[in-house]
C-alpha cells in the first residue's frame, strides 16, 4: 500500500499565487505571444517538413519494394518487406521524431509560461532554445519523465471529461442530443491541449516538486472546468475552420500552376501539386496553428485559476473518480526511482 495522502490541503484557503503579465485569452493575444517565440513554431515545422517528405520516399520505397519482390521472387517477400518497414517507420516516429517533437514543444510552453507570467523572455545571451530548455531542467531532473507525466495527466484529465457533466449546460438550446454527441467529441479532441496547459502551470509553480504542481494543477482544472472547457470547444471549432481555409489557400496556387502546365501534363501535374499542398497541410496546423490554441488555453486557465484558493473537495472527487489522480504521488516516486514518497506537508 502507498503512503500517499489522499488530499494535501484541509482548507480552501490554499492559495498558489504567481505573477500574471497577460490575461486576455483571445486570439489576438495568441497571435501576439506566438510571435515572440516564433522560433519555436519554425522548428517544429521544419522537423514535421522534414519527417513528411521522408515518409513520403519511405512510402514508395516500401510498396515499391514490396511489388518488385512478389512479382519477381513470392508474394511472401513483398509481404514481410513491407510489414518490416511499416513497423520499423512505426518505431522511429513513436522514439526519434516523436522525443524530438516533445523536446521543441516542452521548451515552447517553458517560453510562454514565462511570456504569460512576466511578459518577457529573460534568455540574456543564450538562444530561445537553449533557455527553454533551461526552465525545463529546472523543474525536472530528466526531460524522459515528461512522456510518463504527459500521459498520466491526459488519462486523469480524460476521467475528469467523463464525470463532470457540463454539455448540458454549454448548449444553446436543452434537449438536442446529436448537438450533445458533438459537444462530447469536441471536449474529447481538447484534451491533448490540457497536458501542456497543466505542464505550464507546473512551471509557474517554482519552488516545489513537479508532482505536487501536476496535482494542484488538476485540481484548479476541476475547479474551473466551466470557463476552461468553454474556451477549449471555441479553439477546437476554430481550428477546424482555419484547417479548412488552410487547405483551401494551399490548392489555389496548386490549381493555378495545374493551369500553368500543358494538357499531357495537367494530370501529373494536378496530383503532384494536390500531394505538396497535403503535405504542407499537416505540419503548418500542427506548428501554427495549434499551439495559437494551446496559447488560448494556457491564458484562460491561468487568469481563471489567479488568487483562487485550492478547495480540498475537489481534489477528494477527483480521488474517487480516478485512480491515476489518487497514484499520482506513488506513480511518480516510482518513475522518480524514490523508495518512499514523501508526504505532502
Amino acid at each position: 500500500m502507498s503512503d500517499f495522502v489522499a488530499s494535501p490541503w484541509t482548507t480552501s484557503t490554499t492559495v498558489r499565487a504567481y505573477p500574471l503579465a497577460v490575461r486576455d485569452a483571445s486570439l489576438g493575444t495568441a497571435v501576439g505571444l506566438m510571435a515572440r517565440s516564433l522560433p519555436y513554431a519554425l522548428a517544429r515545422f521544419g522537423v514535421l517538413m522534414v519527417a513528411s517528405l521522408v515518409t513520403l520516399i519511405w512510402l514508395v520505397v516500401m510498396l515499391g519494394g514490396g511489388a518488385w519482390l512478389s512479382t519477381h521472387i513470392a508474394g511472401i517477400f513483398g509481404l514481410v518487406w513491407i510489414v518490416g518497414w511499416a513497423l520499423l517507420a512505426s518505431f522511429l516516429w513513436g522514439t526519434a521524431v516523436r522525443y524530438l517533437l516533445h523536446l521543441i514543444e516542452c521548451g515552447h510552453v517553458a517560453v510562454l509560461t514565462e511570456l504569460i507570467m512576466h511578459g518577457r523572455i529573460a534568455n540574456g545571451d543564450s538562444s530561445m532554445f537553449v533557455h527553454g530548455r533551461r526552465l525545463v531542467t529546472q523543474r525536472f531532473a530528466e526531460i524522459n519523465i515528461l512522456f510518463g507525466l504527459h500521459a498520466l495527466i491526459r488519462g486523469i484529465v480524460q476521467s475528469v471529461h467523463n464525470t463532470l457533466d457540463y454539455t448540458a449546460e454549454m448548449l444553446p438550446v436543452p434537449g438536442l442530443e446529436s448537438l450533445a454527441n458533438l459537444v462530447s467529441r469536441v471536449l474529447s479532441a481538447a484534451t491533448r491541449y490540457l497536458d501542456k496547459v497543466i505542464f505550464s502551470y507546473n512551471l509557474a509553480r517554482t519552488g516545489t516538486d513537479p508532482w505536487t504542481t501536476s496535482r494542484e494543477g488538476l485540481v484548479y482544472y476541476a475547479q474551473n472546468a466551466k470557463p476552461v472547457l468553454k474556451t477549449a470547444i471555441w479553439c477546437v471549432v476554430l481550428e477546424w475552420i482555419l484547417v479548412v481555409l488552410l487547405w483551401i489557400a494551399l490548392l489555389v496556387p496548386a490549381a493555378l500552376i495545374t493551369l500553368a502546365l500543358p494538357h499531357s501534363m495537367r494530370e501529373s501535374g494536378g496530383l503532384a501539386t494536390v500531394l505538396i499542398a497535403f503535405l504542407l497541410v499537416g505540419p503548418l496546423r500542427a506548428a501554427f496553428v495549434r499551439p495559437l490554441f494551446l496559447i488560448m488555453m494556457m491564458v484562460r486557465f491561468h487568469a481563471s485559476a489567479e488568487g483562487q484558493p485550492i478547495n480540498p473537495e475537489w481534489d477528494a472527487q477527483l480521488a474517487s473518480v480516478s485512480s491515476q489522480f489518487s497514484s499520482l504521488g506513488a506513480d511518480a516516486a516510482a518513475a522518480m526511482g524514490r523508495s518512499r514518497w514523501a508526504r505532502f506537508g
